[in-house]
């Protein structure tokens, strides 16, 4: 175990917070800050030693001087970064952070759909009623320590009854030319009866150093959908730590889907779902491509509270190189939720004897009317498929890459965006060597 005291961010940190303290601010969003600084000290970075962070070791990404969200400087990006993240014919609207901090509009939004800065919004009832409301912290070091030093980041929030006629394309640019640990806070509402469409890109300028601690919490109210996409692009030298904490009320679509591809040397998905009312729906999706010695772990947990709910999880993975893939997926169905359909599935190619896979998928029942299932698979291409492809004239590499997509299929044609779905192909079979 590393002692947190022998991590100089760790100090820059507690620094940090003392200089939020005296800049002007809500005295709720303060106290939340308070509260969390508290539990960070806590439990300080996780370890090996957590359960949640066994296969995953942190501590040495962490090593390195840090400029953090006090002293990471805000400049425009040197490159034509929507360039990194253009998904050639998506017609959307595109909105741009840079470090976390939103970027003026190209295109104004439409009425219905209002975003602006945290610290804009920090009056705002919504954004003072719902922050800090979805996320649990006791067990969630990274998310307790955003939730104290945030600095920037967005408060989206659309009107009820009203729907979107493209998507909104985030674009999130990490930039720096020195090590810089940001921690971006998203607040995303989608009030009653509304429909949106949400895809988030995150990408990197080549040769940014940037540890990234972000977290974003959806509320969706009744009757209310959101279409999630989160595309996960940036280069080597970042990490991502994302957390995704998401409520749901009655009668209300949520649909995940996260896209983790070669770049980064360390992702950590976690992905909470809480089914707060009856009758809602709830479906994650998620596909990672991991190569050289990428660390790609997604974690997820969806609780049902509430009677009628139905969830489905489907995540796959291709692993190639020395990479390391980590699945743990958590489905709790409480006492009070009798009726729960709930359905988890793990899948996993090797592309290489050195890849590594490590899966958990878990289920708790505490009610006995119910219908739930979860499973798990480790494999390899099949070698008589292979030489059938090659048999007919198709090169190696063009055989593995068709195997690949064809192994993705059941996340990728979930994809409600055709033009996206193209390009999450595209990615994929860009990414598909041919053995050495």
């Amino acid at each position: 175990m590393t002692p947190q005291v022998t991590l100089p961010i760790y100090d820059d940190l507690l620094k940090d917070f003392s200089k939020l303290e005296m800049k002007a601010e809500h005295e709720q969003i303060r106290q939340k800050r308070r509260n969390a600084l508290e539990v960070f000290k806590r439990t300080g970075f996780p370890t090996r030693k957590h359960e949640d962070w066994k296969y995953t070791a942190v501590t040495p990404y962490l090593q390195a001087n840090f400029r953090t969200n006090g002293s990471v400087p805000i400049a425009p990006v040197a490159v034509d970064y929507l360039k990194l993240a253009a998904i050639p014919g998506l017609d959307c609207y595109r909105v741009v952070t840079v470090n976390g901090v939103l970027q003026p509009t190209e295109v104004a939004l439409p009425s219905n759909v209002k975003i602006r800065s945290m610290a804009e919004a920090q009056e705002d009832a919504g954004l003072l009623k719902h922050f800090g409301s979805v996320s649990v912290l006791d067990k969630a070091p990274f998310a307790a320590l955003n939730t104290a030093l945030f600095a920037h980041g967005f408060f989206l929030e659309m009107d009820a009854n009203t729907s979107l006629d493209k998507p909104i394309h985030l674009v999130q640019v990490l930039s720096s030319d020195a090590h810089a640990f940001v921690q971006p806070r998203n607040l995303v509402v989608i009030h009653a009866g509304a429909n949106a469409t949400l895809i988030e890109s995150v990408v990197s300028t080549p040769g940014t150093k940037v540890f990234v601690n972000s977290v974003t919490e959806v509320v969706l109210k009744e009757n209310a959908q959101l279409q999630h996409y989160v595309l996960q692009m940036a280069e080597k030298e970042t990490q991502l730590i994302q957390q995704n904490d998401v409520s749901q009320s009655m009668h209300s679509l949520y649909s995940n889907y996260t896209f983790s591809l070669p770049g980064s040397s360390l992702i950590r998905n976690n992905l909470n779902v809480a089914l707060d009312a009856q009758q809602t729906e709830t479906h994650l999706y998620g596909l990672y491509l991991g190569t050289g010695n990428q660390l790609i772990d997604n974690h997820s947990l969806v609780d049902h509270k509430m009677p009628h709910c139905n969830s489905n999880e489907m995540y796959k993975g291709v692993l190639m190189d020395r990479a390391t893939g980590v699945f743990n997926g958590k489905v709790f169905v409480q006492q009070d939720a009798q009726k729960t359909n709930a359905f988890q599935q793990n899948n996993n190619l090797l592309l290489s004897d050195e890849a590594t896979i490590n899966s958990k998928p878990q289920l708790e029942i505490f009610a006995d009317d119910v219908k739930c299932s979860h499973g798990s698979t480790v494999g390899q291409l099949s070698k008589e498929s292979m030489f059938y492809l090659q048999s007919r004239g198709i090169s190696e590499q063009s055989a593995r890459a068709m195997l690949v997509n064809a192994f993705a299929f059941d996340v990728t044609e979930k994809i409600g965006i055709p033009q996206l779905e193209k390009f999450i192909n595209h990615k994929i079979t860009a990414h598909i060597p041919a053995l050495n």
